[in-house]
């Protein structure tokens, strides 16, 4: 055989050669999870991050659950409920761009609890609702800009629940 390819086929030549071949590969390998480190693998889309969102939820002082809510692009969303002196539970929302909504509930004379939502821009929406004579639900709903929404809940014979929805766009 030729002395150089009895050289090139030498045993300690060749472990070298596999031994830094494999190194060189680990290396690489520990550089890629490095660099992808925080992200979840989702098949054919491993270049994005896993951008989720949080909530985080505690008690006040008050007994009513306070919320902060964190979404995808890192806005802040925050909900102070709190309980008014009729025992209904209200809220103050806080935008992540600073609009603050209130969400106003009151418990009317038939016992059912209406709301009134002020919203960050002005608008108000009412729900009013009312026990029927069949003992469910119905409500009616105004929109900001004057549409109307109204509910109307009836019980079957077999007692299932049968509902009508009528909608009335704001006027022009």
């Amino acid at each position: 055989m030729n002395k150089l390819i009895a050289r090139a086929f030498d045993f300690r030549l060749l472990t070298l050669a596999v031994a830094a071949t494999l190194a060189i590969a680990a290396i690489a390998a520990n550089a890629a999870d490095a660099s992808s480190a925080g992200r979840q693998q989702y098949g054919a889309q491993a270049h994005r991050t896993w951008k989720g969102t949080s909530v985080q939820r505690s008690r006040g002082a008050d007994g009513a659950v306070d919320e902060v809510r964190t979404g995808r692009h890192g806005g802040t969303t925050t909900v102070d409920r709190y309980r008014d002196g009729s025992g209904t539970t209200d809220a103050r929302v806080t935008g992540p761009k600073g609009g603050v909504s209130t969400v106003d509930r009151t418990r009317g004379a038939d016992g059912v609890v209406d709301q009134t939502v002020v919203g960050p821009n002005g608008g108000v929406t009412t729900t009013d609702r009312v026990r029927g004579a069949d003992g469910l639900i119905d409500s009616t709903t105004t929109g900001p800009k004057g549409g109307v929404s109204t509910v109307d809940r009836s019980r079957n014979a077999d007692g299932t629940v049968n509902r009508v929805v009528t909608s009335t766009p704001p006027a022009k």
